[in-house]
């Protein structure tokens, strides 16, 4: 598995996103890109973009793999997180 986190927030997240046995993960932090925007904290780490590789992804449509995404990631998409894009695929989907 490969991450690319950069503070507490981004690493709770892959510490959550683990529950979905990713076989690549990948987890940007675009905070800075949104400062002065709703949303933004000052601290960072509001704003992210997901890259996540999976076999429970496997036969689930886009909306599913979401809500397996938002359920893995609980309080943090409501109380931490502002903005979450998520690329979700099985293995062997581009």
């Amino acid at each position: 598995m490969n991450a690319r986190s950069t503070g507490p927030v981004a690493s709770e997240m892959l510490r959550r996103l683990a529950v979905l046995d990713p076989s690549r993960i990948e987890l940007v932090d675009d905070s800075e890109a949104h400062r002065g925007h709703g949303g933004h904290n000052p601290a960072g780490e509001s704003h992210f973009s997901l890259s996540i590789e999976s076999p429970v992804f496997a036969e689930k449509s886009r909306i599913e793999r979401q809500r397996l995404v938002y359920h893995a990631l609980g309080d943090l998409m409501v109380e931490r997180v502002h903005a979450l894009t998520i690329r979700a695929t099985a293995p062997g989907e581009s």
